[in-house]
């Protein structure tokens, strides 16, 4: 049977009451973690008990210290005896480079103070296999991973999976999405049955219910989405569609905002916009999945800290990108999910700080957005700038929301989604 747990107000335990071992919490203190958020104070003791756990909670709710902290303390308190070749103890399996990357600084900043040390390696594509291959000799503690690097290791015999005592699977909704199915299931058939399972979505669609019921044992439900008063506005503004790059430039430059994240559905629609907006006087950078890995990090590491102020970025971003108080977060185009939706405006306005999402739609994107709108629970006032109002009846030329030109996400291929391999179907709750 799954138990639920629900926290209606703003939880008023400390990280001592928590049971983390003494390490851990001067570590916290020296990160000035003062007070643990809701998803902290209800995860980190049942993850410390040993059960398996299905959390779900907001985008920037400090859910990746919820399940880090316990974690290493586990591993802490049971280390190997000896060295039995590249093993991994602790596996964390996440949908995009830039969140396994993320994840992993997290596990070892946390870890710093833990002796003997933890070995924290994350693996994913667009970078050698080989220099993760040399890193993984000797195996890893924690292993943050995406699903394809982490099947290729294995073919190459980099590591075994046969002694992974604990198994993560963060922004399981978003995995399953991008069409991971058939990569999650050849992992999961390599994995020990007796281990402890953490499952972290944002959402529960029916593939992650079937997920889960294949994957935990009587667990235990945290589900904290709505509990906090956001800090995030929401603003609405209809443009013709013509108009809405010289809309965008306008605002950049007449609010001097010195962060924007700028969502675009396609990767072609983010080269042309930072094209355009660089005749208007604004510039800007890309992140997509074109990019080499190197270039994703230079970029991404030039917006975190300011040297680049205008992001324009497929929903690649919409996940695992951590800014610390992200002003502006700008849909130039809407996503196709209004699942999506929420993750992408989900990049400002966290951790309590104020933040502001602004959509832009044409006549072509009302309907999508009034479908966004029901499947989210809220109702925004429709805004117009003057010198960029929206005519009242749609141009002859502005195509239909349900037009072929509407892109799929990135991540999407053309192809229809693989069944599951018959080996697997199990995992799932499928008959072969």
């Amino acid at each position: 049977m799954t138990h639920a747990l629900s926290c209606e107000t703003i939880n008023s335990a400390r990280f001592d009451t928590l049971g983390l071992i003494p390490e851990l919490l001067k570590r916290v203190t020296e990160l000035e973690y003062l007070i643990p958020t809701p998803i902290q104070s209800e995860c980190i003791p049942l993850v410390l008990k040993g059960g398996d756990l299905l959390a779900g909670a907001n985008t920037g709710s400090g859910k990746t210290a919820a399940f880090a902290l316990p974690l290493l303390q586990s591993l802490h308190m049971h280390p190997q005896s000896t060295s039995k070749g590249n093993v991994v103890r602790a596996l964390v399996l996440v949908p995009t480079r830039e969140l396994a990357q993320q994840i992993a600084a997290s596990f070892k900043r946390y870890a710093q103070g833990l002796m003997p040390r933890v070995k924290v390696e994350a693996v994913f594509g667009g970078v050698s296999a080989n220099t993760q291959m040399l890193a993984l000799r000797g195996g890893a503690d924690v292993l943050v991973a995406t699903p394809g690097r982490l099947l290729d290791l294995l073919s190459s015999n980099a590591i075994t999976l046969s002694q992974v005592s604990h198994l993560v699977l963060d922004e399981a909704d978003r995995m399953l999405s991008l069409g991971f199915t058939d990569e999650l299931g050849e992992i999961l058939a390599l994995l020990p049955k007796s281990k402890q399972t953490l499952l972290f979505s944002a959402t529960f669609p029916e593939e992650v219910k079937a997920l889960t019921d294949a994957l935990l044992t009587t667990p235990v439900e945290v589900l904290l989405q709505s509990q906090e008063q956001s800090t995030l506005h929401q603003q609405v503004y209809t443009v013709n569609k013509n108009r809405k790059t010289a809309l965008l430039a306008h605002l950049i430059k007449e609010q001097h905002w010195r962060q924007v994240l700028v969502f675009a559905s396609a990767k072609n629609t983010c080269n042309r916009l930072e094209q355009k907006l660089a005749k208007a006087g604004v510039s800007a950078q890309v992140f997509h999945g074109d990019k080499a890995q190197g270039a994703r990090n230079r970029v991404l590491d030039g917006f975190k800290n300011g040297e680049i102020s205008v992001l324009i970025a497929t929903d690649i971003a919409a996940r695992g990108i951590d800014i610390d108080k992200l002003p502006v977060v700008i849909n130039y185009e809407l996503p196709r999910s209004p699942v999506d939706y929420m993750h992408r405006i989900g990049r400002s306005g966290r951790a309590g700080e104020a933040g502001l999402a602004l959509s832009l739609i044409s006549h072509d994107e009302y309907q999508h957005f009034n479908l966004i709108e029901k499947k989210n629970k809220f109702t925004l006032e429709r805004e117009q700038v003057l010198g960029f109002e929206a005519d009242a009846e749609a141009p002859v030329d502005c195509p239909s929301r349900e037009s072929k030109s509407m892109a799929a996400p990135e991540g999407m291929g053309k192809k229809k989604r693989k069944k599951l391999p018959k080996a697997n179907a199990d995992l799932w709750g499928k008959k072969p």
